[in-house]
């Protein structure tokens, strides 16, 4: 019952998503939105996909740093990973590429997909960190639209919870490394077990200074997706201030943990045209740098998805570590 109420909430919200988005391309100029297109310098374009790659790059390093102590010590590993994951995030949704990078980097290190689950969820919360930063410092300094105004007090909020969780798990004793044995059959125990192995992964990880590393990348990462989305409006001419570039990466960001579509094709032009008409800018040519940044940070990602995914997804099966 629970499940196929989950269901059809899910493709409620996709079909209102859905409703949502055609109504507002009935309301495009896509003839002076393909101009714009066509308009743009190529070798900015080009600088701003290497920015983005670059970037890529860096979240592969975070992930590294907390990958090392479980035993998988390979960069390039965690950096093809990181790739494909991304990649075929751009082809799914629901982020499902990060999912994938579980099982990619279990079966080819050899490692418990328990242990790689606790590395790449303070990955992504250390994703989220960054973001809180930028959000909270930005409503706090900037003249910033009122509905992003409006988040400052639940900014410095979440900023304040988050700093007090990594203490806890930087001071929380680590559980030692057992193996964890039980007569106990069914999916409940085998939860518990999985459970048990997750928290201690956790635990063997949680330091200061790789917390310290993985939040200067966060920032260096938030940085750097800010030069890309103010080289693609340099790139299509579009006179948008840095107050503007700033209000607009966080307004297509604050539902990154969720996709409604397949890279979040449609929702982000939406979003994007929506936030900068608010400096008075044209919505057209809002729309039309939406799609250059998503062109340019969607297509090479992918494409090294692609070829890197099938390596690791038809690699001959070891069985890892339970």
């Amino acid at each position: 019952m629970k499940r196929h109420l989950t269901r059809v909430v899910r493709l409620c919200f996709t079909g209102i998503i859905l409703v949502m988005l055609v109504v507002f391309a009935t309301k495009v100029n896509w003839h002076s939105t393909w101009a714009a297109i066509q308009d743009s310098s190529i070798s900015i374009l080009l600088l701003a996909a290497a920015v983005n790659l670059f970037s890529l790059g860096l979240k592969g390093v975070r992930w590294w740093i907390f990958l090392r102590p479980i035993g998988a010590s390979s960069l390039f590993l965690a950096l093809r990973a990181t790739f494909a994951g991304a990649g075929l995030n751009n082809v799914l949704v629901a982020n499902s590429g990060e999912a994938a990078r579980v099982i990619f980097v279990s079966r080819a290190a050899h490692i418990t997909s328990a242990k790689v689950l606790a590395t790449l969820a303070l990955e992504r919360l250390f994703e989220l960190i960054g973001y809180v930063v930028m959000l909270a410092l930005a409503v706090s300094f900037l003249p910033l639209p009122p509905v992003l105004e409006r988040t400052r007090p639940f900014a410095w909020f979440a900023l304040a919870l988050i700093a007090g969780f990594l203490i806890y798990l930087v001071r929380r004793p680590e559980s030692p490394d057992q193996i964890i044995a039980s007569t106990e059959i069914g999916w409940r125990a085998k939860t518990r077990q999985y459970g048990r192995r997750f928290m201690q992964a956790l635990a063997g990880i949680s330091t200061g200074p790789r917390f310290g590393a993985a939040l200067a990348l966060s920032v260096a990462i938030w940085a750097l997706q800010l030069a890309t989305y103010a080289l693609t409006a340099e790139a299509a001419h579009f006179p948008i201030p840095l107050v503007g570039t700033v209000a607009a990466i966080l307004a297509v960001n604050i539902g990154f943990a969720i996709r409604a579509t397949p890279g979040n094709v449609g929702v982000f032009q939406m979003l994007y045209a929506a936030t900068t008409t608010a400096f008075g800018l044209d919505e057209n040519q809002a729309i039309a740098v939406a799609f250059l940044i998503q062109t340019q940070q969607i297509l090479p990602v992918t494409l090294l998805g692609i070829a890197l995914a099938p390596e690791f997804i038809f690699q001959k099966r070891r069985k890892a570590a339970r």
